[in-house]
C-alpha cells in the first residue's frame, strides 16, 4: 500500500499508471514528492495485542526459556525431546537443565567476543559505507516529517562476507569457531537485547517522549515506546531488522559446514542446501533494503523488547535448527529426487518472495517518486510492475491489485511459507526442530495479516471491501 496525492480521490475506482498517463520512470532523485498524503500511524483504537500485560510477561520469560530448551534438544540431543522421567521429577529435571544449560551456554567472553565484535563491526560499517539515501513515509508524529535513510546494507553485507572467509582461510577467526561457542554466543545475544530494550525504555521515559503507550511498564517494554530510535545516521529498527539477524543465521549455517568438512571430509548436499538458503534470505533482505523502509515493521512497529530480541537472538539461534541437526545427525541418506526436490521448491519459493515483496514495495516507491535503479545480484524478472493496476483509497493510499498481488493479498507470505517448509524437508522427519522456524513463522504471519487486516478495515473503510472483492484470498488463491 503505497501513499499518494488526495487530489486522486475523484479518479476512478481501479487504476494504472498508463490512465494517470504516469511512465514507470526510475529516478536519480530519491527525494520523494510532497503532495503524498501521511501514512496512518495514529494512536487510535488502541488496543492490547499478544494478550495484554499477562501475555507480553509470559513471553518476556517464556521466548528465552523456549531457546534454551530447544538448544538443548538439538545441539545437545541430536534432535530429540528432553524431558523429565515423571511429573514428579519436573523439578529435579528442571535443575538437571538449567545446569547442563550454564555448561554449554552460560555467557562467556569468547562468546561476547564474537557476539558483540561481529555487532559492531557491522554499526561500524553502516557509518562508513556507501549507499543511496532513502526517504520514508511522511510521519504524523514527526508533523509530517520524512527521516532519511543510508541504505548501504548491501555493501556491509558483502564486507562482513569477503572478510569472514578471508580470516577463516588465513586462520585469524575460524569460522568454525561460530558452532563450536553456539551456545555462549547465543547467551549474550539475549542479554544484549535485554540490555538494548531496557536502555531505550528508560531513555525515552526520560525524555518524555513515550509513543503509542498503554501505561503499563510491562506491556510497554514488550511493545516499544520508540517509533524512531536513532543514533546519527544509523536507524536503529531498520539496522537490527536487516544487518544482524540474517547475515549471523547465514554464518551459522557457514560454520557448521565448515565444522562438518573438517570432522568427515566434504560437506554433504543437505548442508549445502542450507548455506544456500539462509544465503539467499540474507543476500535478499540486504540487497533490498531501501523496499523496507516503507514496510510495516520500520513505519509503524515501535522499537521494542519483542522486536529487539527476536531480531537480535530469536533468528538467528532458532532458525538455524536445521543446519545444526544436519552437522549433528550427518550424513543424511536421502535420495537424489528428494534432494532435488528440495532445491526446486527452495528456488521456485526464493523467486515469488523475492519478486513478490519487490513488486509491492517498488509499487509503494514508484508513487512516492524513490525508485531508484539498482544492480544488487541476482536481479530477477518480474520484480517491477509497469503500468500497475491498482484501487485509488478515497484515504489518498493506492492498493496494489497486479502482478502476484492479483492472485492473493499476501502472495510474499505464502512463497516464504514455502520456503521455510524446504529448510524442514531437507533434514527429513526425524525430529521436529527442524519444522520450528515454519511452525512459528506460520503463527506469526497469520497473526500479522489478522492484525493488517483489522487496521486497513478501519483505515480505507469502503475501498478495503472492494479491496477484499478485487483479491478475495489471503494466501493461496481459491483455497485460503
Amino acid at each position: 500500500m503505497a501513499s499518494d496525492d488526495n487530489t486522486a480521490r475523484n479518479q476512478p475506482l481501479v487504476d494504472s499508471d498508463r490512465q494517470r498517463g504516469d511512465a514507470a520512470a526510475v529516478t536519480t532523485n530519491p527525494r520523494p514528492r510532497d503532495d503524498v498524503a501521511f501514512e496512518d500511524v495514529t494512536d487510535s483504537n488502541f488496543v492490547y495485542e499478544f494478550g495484554g500485560p499477562i501475555g507480553a510477561a509470559s513471553m518476556i520469560v517464556g521466548f528465552p526459556l523456549l531457546m534454551a530448551y530447544q538448544f538443548l534438544c538439538v545441539y545437545d540431543n541430536k534432535g530429540h525431546f528432553l524431558l523429565p522421567d515423571s511429573l514428579s521429577d519436573f523439578f529435579p529435571w528442571a535443575g538437571r537443565m538449567f545446569e547442563r544449560y550454564w555448561d554449554i551456554a552460560g555467557p562467556t567472553w569468547t562468546g561476547a567476543k564474537i557476539y558483540l565484535g561481529f555487532t559492531f563491526f557491522m554499526v561500524g560499517l553502516a557509518y562508513v559505507c556507501p549507499g543511496p539515501v532513502m526517504y520514508g513515509y511522511k510521519l504524523p508524529s514527526l508533523n509530517g516529517q520524512r527521516l532519511a535513510y543510508n541504505c548501504n546494507a548491501l555493501w556491509s553485507w558483502w564486507i562482513a562476507v569477503i572478510t569472514s572467509l578471508v580470516l577463516h582461510f588465513t586462520g585469524l577467526f575460524r569460522l568454525t569457531e561460530i558452532i563450536d561457542n553456539l551456545g555462549p554466543i547465543m547467551t549474550v545475544a539475549m542479554i544484549w537485547s535485554f540490555f538494548l530494550a531496557g536502555a531505550l525504555y528508560a531513555i525515552t521515559a526520560i525524555k518524555g517522549k513515550k509513543h503509542r503507550a498503554s501505561g503499563n511498564v510491562v506491556y510497554d517494554f514488550f511493545m516499544g515506546v520508540c517509533l524512531n530510535p536513532r543514533i546519527g545516521s544509523l536507524d536503529m529498527k531498520l539496522f537490527t531488522e536487516l544487518r544482524i539477524p540474517w547475515p549471523i543465521l547465514f554464518f551459522i549455517s557457514l560454520s557448521c559446514a565448515f565444522k562438518q568438512y573438517e570432522q568427515i571430509g566434504y560437506v554433504t548436499p543437505e548442508s549445502a542446501f542450507m548455506v544456500l538458503a539462509h544465503w539467499l534470505y540474507s543476500n535478499a533482505c540486504n540487497k533490498g533494503e531501501e523496499c523496507v523502509i516503507t514496510s510495516w515493521d520500520i513505519f509503524y512497529e515501535l522499537e521494542s523488547w519483542y522486536l529487539l530480541f527476536w531480531n537480535l537472538a530469536g533468528v538467528p539461534f532458532s532458525y538455524c535448527y536445521t543446519s545444526i541437526y544436519l552437522l549433528k545427525n550427518g550424513p543424511m541418506e536421502f535420495s537424489v529426487f528428494w534432494v532435488a526436490m528440495c532445491y526446486i521448491l527452495l528456488l521456485v519459493g526464493y523467486f515469488f518472495w523475492d519478486t513478490g515483496n519487490s513488486q509491492r514495495n517498488r509499487f509503494r516507491m514508484h508513487w512516492n517518486n524513490t525508485l531508484i535503479k539498482r544492480n544488487a545480484f541476482p536481479q530477477l524478472p518480474k520484480s517491477f510492475i509497469d503500468n500497475a493496476k491498482f484501487i485509488q483509497t478515497r484515504h489518498g493510499n493506492k492498493l496494489l491489485i497486479d502482478g502476484w498481488y492479483a492472485y492473493a493479498r499476501k502472495p510474499h507470505y505464502t512463497a516464504d511459507l514455502v520456503m521455510a517448509l524446504t529448510w524442514g524437508l531437507i533434514a527429513g522427519f526425524g525430529s521436529f526442530f527442524p519444522y520450528f522456524y515454519l511452525t512459528f513463522f506460520l503463527i506469526v504471519l497469520v497473526h500479522r495479516v489478522g492484525r493488517d487486516d483489522a487496521r486497513c478495515a478501519r483505515k480505507y473503510g469502503a475501498d478495503w471491501d472492494e479491496y477484499m472483492r478485487v483479491v478475495p484470498w489471503k494466501f493461496i488463491p481459491y483455497i485460503y
